[in-house]
């Protein structure tokens, strides 16, 4: 399950890197688009911190993860060895 928070934390970090390639290329090479950089930085900065939160709720998901898989080895460990 982590794995995919991570997919999609890197997803939203490579976009967020190219909205701030974007902001500082002249408006001439960019037409069609808006051609304020302040709005693709604070995109850039919405996207960053949405990647920032997903891959720790990856970490943290991991982490719950492998405290259940520990947890669930001592208690299979421990009713062995009462029997």
């Amino acid at each position: 399950m982590s794995r995919y928070f991570y997919i999609l934390a890197a997803t939203l970090l490579v976009f967020a890197l190219l909205s701030a390639a974007i902001s500082f290329m002249p408006s001439s090479l960019q037409p069609g688009l808006p051609a304020t950089a302040s709005l693709w930085r604070t995109g850039s900065l919405f996207l960053l911190l949405a990647g920032l939160a997903v891959a720790l709720a990856g970490v943290f998901t991991h982490l719950f993860e492998q405290v259940d898989r520990r947890s669930e080895e001592v208690r299979l460990k421990s009713r062995s060895e009462k029997h």
